[in-house]
């Protein structure tokens, strides 16, 4: 019996459900504690350039550790991975549980993203080293669906937590589960590695996370200090210097990290901008929603985590429809309907911010979370058909760690630009009570300016594709 018939055995269907369960609390926690900044400013005695951290410095070390990931997989047994990404995951969510102070939350949390960072892609390396391709629709639609309810739950689930309970119990609640994701994985999980033994890029890891950590470190010297602060400017230089050294690394360094030569081909270079900003939206509007609704129109934390139920839950259900759109007509049509759904919901949200309501604000973000759902999956779908077999691995790759600091970055961004106008506004005037709505409608406008951009980029992919046919 060749791989492509024989049958999925019950002990890999239940180290890819362990798998990506452990995947599934790592993006519910963190999905959850967006609802809670207000709570945790007020407890901790932190602003809202400082908690944001909670979710920015987790998003960072999950995409510093991502980036690792091709080469753990292929030096270390998929066990020996899923287990200490296991331990970290419980070790992390008893450190959150128990906090005493914002330091020791923040060293939960990151423990909580090394933990993220190593199972989600352990989870697609069993997928697609266990599963016969003609049956791999079915488990990569599982781990799609990880990526997709566990945002569209967290909100909600924080806020009801945070409302009725305590945000202590987001971690508390979660314990058992991970204690029996963690037997399970460790008794069923038997991949084993190539043990090839690659050269490890330490000098390109150093340099990237010294990239990353820096770029985001500056963005929050700005919101705190205003971004004509020595802090911003000093920081934005030593940003761009250690940019041109990991250039320098890329075109001379003996090993790479991750594969940047794939951004070659034009039309993988426009998806890998589309797809970035794409997830810079969509987290950077969940993170902003929030923070409207509760210091703006004074809701609790259920309510804010409830206004994003409906428009997650649509961007869940249009996931496999784009996917089908995709597949029979091509990348442009789902795309261009991402593009501009996300224009368009961004528009309105900066027209309206000082008129807003509730129910404008689930109108508003279903727009916006359907056009992420439209085009988020497609982009990498069709930059990996453009690239050869040999280059796959490597779009999966790029794409996975663009994706999770996209995510860090658009945190970070509409952090900085709500807290600037604050001091703005300290300095200059009485009006406190307005802050967050000028800041969070600056932070739209951002949105809008992105969107703009992602839409040219599927709009010249189109042309450079049309001039290939004639």
């Amino acid at each position: 019996m060749n791989f492509m018939d024989q049958p999925v055995t019950i002990k890999t269907k239940l180290s890819i459900l362990a798998t990506g369960f452990l995947s599934f609390i790592g993006i519910l926690i963190e999905t959850s504690m967006n609802v809670t900044f207000p709570t945790l400013m007020k407890e901790f005695q932190v602003t809202l350039s400082t908690v944001q951290w909670v979710t920015t410095g987790y998003l960072l070390l999950v995409t510093i550790v991502m980036s690792t990931t091709s080469y753990l997989v292929k030096r270390f047994d998929a066990r020996k991975i899923f287990l200490t990404a296991a331990t970290m995951c419980l070790l992390g969510t008893i450190i959150c549980a128990a906090a005493s102070t914002f330091s020791i939350l923040m060293l939960g949390r990151l423990l909580e993203a090394i933990a993220t960072g190593l199972s989600t892609p352990t989870l697609f390396h069993i997928i697609l080293s266990r599963i016969p391709t003609n049956k791999l629709g079915i488990y990569t639609g599982f781990a799609t669906m990880v990526t997709s309810f566990a945002p569209a739950l967290g909100p909600t689930y924080g806020g009801i937590i945070n409302n009725y309970m305590s945000w202590r119990m987001i971690f508390i609640g979660v314990l058992p589960i991970i204690v029996i994701v963690m037997l399970t994985g460790g008794l069923t999980i038997s991949l084993q590695a190539r043990h090839d033994n690659p050269k490890f890029d330490f000098l390109g890891l150093a340099i990237l996370a010294g990239l990353m950590v820096t770029l985001i470190i500056s963005i929050d010297q700005g919101g705190k200090q205003g971004f004509t602060s020595n802090n911003f400017i000093v920081g934005i230089i030593i940003t761009i210097i250690l940019m041109l050294f990991f250039m320098y690394h890329l075109k001379y360094g003996k090993r790479q990290l991750l594969n940047f030569q794939i951004l070659r081909y034009p039309i993988v270079s426009l998806r890998a901008i589309n797809f970035f900003i794409l997830q810079f939206m969509n987290i950077g509007i969940s993170f902003v929603i929030p923070i409207l609704a509760e210091e703006t129109l004074k809701t609790n934390s259920m309510v804010a985590g409830l206004i994003l139920l409906p428009g997650s839950i649509l961007g869940a259900i249009i996931s496999p429809i784009a996917g089908s759109v995709y597949d029979r007509k091509g990348s442009f049509l789902p795309l261009f309907i991402s593009n501009i759904s996300m224009l368009f919901g961004a528009i309105l949200f900066t027209l309206l911010t000082h008129k807003i309501t509730i129910t404008l604000i689930m109108i508003f973000y279903c727009f916006m979370r359907g056009g992420f759902n439209f085009g988020y999956g497609n982009t990498m779908s069709d930059a990996s058909k453009l690239v050869a077999i040999n280059e796959k691995p490597d779009v999966n790759s790029l794409f996975n760690t663009l994706q999770q600091y996209a995510g860090s970055l658009g945190t970070g961004i509409m952090s900085a630009v709500v807290s600037a106008q604050q001091l703005n506004l300290a300095r200059n005037s009485s009006m406190i009570a307005k802050t967050a709505a000028k800041g969070c409608q600056l932070d739209f406008l951002i949105l809008i300016i992105l969107a703009i951009i992602a839409l040219s980029t599927t709009l010249i992919g189109k042309h450079i594709l049309d001039d290939k046919v004639r």
